[in-house]
């Protein structure tokens, strides 16, 4: 680096006015236009959008690893006051992962499976600061221990396959903090994380970056993720950024109608499927080669202004009042910001039938070779789901949440069929399924289970169009007497899920993410299915469309009567759309009430740190901080007695071992059902996790 670098006291990263084009044989596709942003020493920013929005390019930007058909056409990104497209191929080298290090979605995209993780964290040192082999193992020890990972001596010695994702990504964080670097660029970091994980994994990024004294710019699509991360945000849409300011600028004087629409779609206290149901953002994203005149937001804006919003280039501008906080909106100062949100449909709340369908002492084992190799040694027994009861209703959301590895799938994948169950009963309109595979089922008992899920990219055959999909299920199902009715009943559908009809010519690479969703609704409800198990439906779609396909789901099911078991880990939404909720540890259902009694204490104490990870994209919402020690035990080696034992805070206000040795019974607290061994006592004195100014001041 230059000499001048060491009393450089200006911003750390530096964007300005920044154009990234992509170029193909057809055209030039512009993927970021006049984009500025700047991060202080010391200061975490937040950059959020939607997908395809241009956030990842921005980062790559900075990287200067743009690929082949890549290029900066317009601006600059300055480093500590150096243009970054002035340096020579042997500087970028020195400042990437030594001034500038990325941690990008997937940890395992960034981590060697061949290699031990001791040698992939000593070789940065050894690589950027030519240090030795015995200092850079201790570095390499330190920065284990610095991440909160357990026994720091077996994870180095450890291949990344032999880590769980949460402690993969603690690993490509110690990477990246391994050399200190100035600028961290964290890209989606904790997406493909359990929440509880997620929340550890944010609380050490800003313990780290404290320590370090590391610059942080975070790409997230997660406001409430942004809130408790960052010093300042900046909300981008289709290449722009739209508005810039500080966190409680953006959040509580927000300025720009793509921000205000961002925060209606997302499920925060107090929406409710009935009386305050979610807004969704009508219409689509633009293409990057199909960007509207003018305002790019402005075919999907409540107050667009023909002649004027779509005019000419609009630029970034100050509010007025205060400099620092910045728009894109012409009409920032004549629209009413704090007006009450058009009141969207509000919906009459659904008659909730009767039992459809009933489990009792539901059990599903599987057995595993000890050398799962070679099938060699004694067998060894998973236990995925360990005595599930529970009860679902027409017309009802019944909620399953929990970690990975909690057995939520595995109950799914019984209930459907494709596998059988170890013991217990499964009654589905008083008939016995549990032991029937899905092949043996009759027709009516497949179109009556079906399911929805988490990815809609693999869900679709890429060869087949929409409509043929669609009518092909019809065909499994025996629905419609010919070709025609057929064809008729998938058009109905389309309808239905409200896709255009034109779509059934379509494939799938030609739909977007969430109309590949809609697609894989409409197949499930080909049947007139009775269940619908939706296994995090919306967990892979972007906020706005989230609303719209749950929004969709609910409306689905006031028609149809549809019992809807959905299973999540995004505890909002299901605060949003569940009647009632059950929570799973370990395959042991550990608390099972209405939404209203799962969301206020008490609570069983894995509920209480659930409650407590989810991140609220709320400034006025105040949360006890609950973090989980330690990852989820393994299933093929269960702790003795209460599942959660090994993580619980609460273990040592219960007397004589109980917690180590018993298995708790199910209490009862007027239907409300705890798996604990805590006295009626100290379950009076459990506090809120979640509470809003508005509560703290009533009382």
């Amino acid at each position: 680096m230059s000499e001048t670098t060491p009393d450089y006291d200006g911003p750390i990263l530096e964007i300005d006015r920044l154009s990234i084009s992509f170029f193909t044989r057809l055209r030039e596709i512009p993927a970021v236009m006049d984009f500025s942003v700047s991060v202080r020493p010391g200061e975490a920013v937040g950059l959020v959008g939607e997908s395809g929005c241009g956030k990842s390019t921005v980062a790559l930007g900075v990287m200067q690893d743009l690929g082949v058909n890549g290029r900066v056409v317009g601006g600059s990104i300055k480093f500590k006051g150096r243009d970054l497209a002035g340096m020579s191929a042997s500087e970028l080298r020195h400042i990437r992962g030594n001034e500038i290090a990325m941690i990008y979605q997937e940890p395992m995209a960034s981590l060697n499976p061949a290699m031990k993780i001791g040698q992939q964290l000593m070789e940065v040192p050894m690589i950027h600061e030519g240090i030795g082999e015995k200092e850079a193992w201790a570095r390499a020890r330190e920065v284990v221990e610095d991440v909160k990972l357990p026994d720091p001596e077996r994870i180095l010695k450890s291949y990344p396959h032999q880590l769980s994702g949460g402690q993969q990504q603690r690993i490509v964080i110690a990477m990246a903090l391994m050399s200190k670097p100035a600028l961290l660029i964290l890209d989606e970091p904790t997406t493909a994380l359990d929440v509880t994980v997620e929340a550890a994994i944010v609380e050490l990024v800003k313990d780290l970056g404290k320590k370090y004294g590391t610059s942080m710019l975070f790409i997230s699509h997660n406001l409430g993720l942004v809130l408790e991360t960052c010093d300042r945000l900046c909300v981008m849409y289709s290449g722009e950024a739209v508005e810039r300011g500080s966190i409680e600028d953006v959040f509580d004087q927000m300025r720009h109608p793509y921000t205000q629409a961002l925060f209606r779609s997302i499920p925060l206290p107090g929406a409710d499927k009935t009386s305050r149901p979610l807004v969704a953002i009508p219409g689509n994203f633009p293409l990057p080669h199909e960007r509207p005149q003018g305002c790019n937001f402005g075919p999907r804006c409540d107050y667009f202004e023909a002649g004027r919003c779509d005019a000419g280039h609009i630029f970034m501008a100050p509010v007025k009042g205060d400099e620092r906080h910045e728009t894109r909106c012409l009409r920032q100062e004549e629209i009413d910001w704090d007006a009450p949100i058009a009141a969207a449909q509000t919906n009459a709340k659904a008659e909730i039938g009767r039992t459809v369908l009933k489990m009792e002492n539901l059990k599903k084992y599987y057995e595993v070779a000890a050398s799962a190799l070679f099938s060699g040694g004694e067998k060894k027994v998973v236990k995925a789901n360990e005595t599930l009861s529970f009860e679902a209703r027409e017309s009802e959301t019944l909620a399953i949440v929990g970690e990975s590895g909690c057995g939520k799938s595995t109950f799914a994948k019984v209930l459907m069929g494709l596998e059988t169950a170890t013991e217990g009963t499964i009654l589905l309109d008083g008939r016995e399924i549990q032991s029937t595979p899905i092949e043996k089922r009759d027709t009516k008992t497949v179109a009556d289970v079906q399911m929805v899920f988490q990815n809609p990219f693999d869900t679709l055959n890429p060869s087949m169009t929409v409509g043929r999909q669609i009518i092909r299920a019809l065909e499994v199902f025996g629905v419609g007497a010919d070709d025609a009715a057929r064809r008729e009943r998938m058009l109905t559908l389309l309808d239905l899920v409200k896709l255009p009809r034109a779509f059934a010519d379509r494939m799938p690479r030609q739909l977007s993410g969430g109309q590949k969703q809609r697609v894989g609704i409409a197949r499930a409800f080909a049947g007139d299915a009775r269940i619908v198990v939706a296994d995090e439906p919306v967990s892979a779609l972007d906020v706005s469309v989230q609303a719209a396909v749950t929004d969709l789901l609910m409306e689905i099911q006031r028609e149809q009567k549809t019992t809807l078991l959905f299973i999540s880990h995004d505890l909002s939404i299901v605060r949003y759309l569940s009647d009632r909720v059950m929570v799973m540890y370990l395959g042991h259902v550990v608390e099972l009430g209405t939404t209203d009694e799962v969301f206020a204490p008490p609570y069983h104490p894995y509920t209480e740190a659930l409650l407590s990870a989810v991140p609220i994209a709320d400034t006025s919402v105040k949360k006890k901080h609950v973090v989980l020690e330690g990852d989820i035990p393994s299933a093929v080696n269960p702790p003795p007695g209460c599942p959660f034992q090994t993580r619980c805070r609460w273990k040592s206000m219960v007397p004589g071992g109980k917690c180590e040795s018993e298995v708790p019974p199910m209490r009862d607290f007027d239907g409300h059902q705890i798996k604990c061994h805590l006295s009626d006592a100290h379950f009076a004195e459990m506090e809120p996790v979640i509470t809003s100014e508005s509560e703290i001041a009533a009382e």
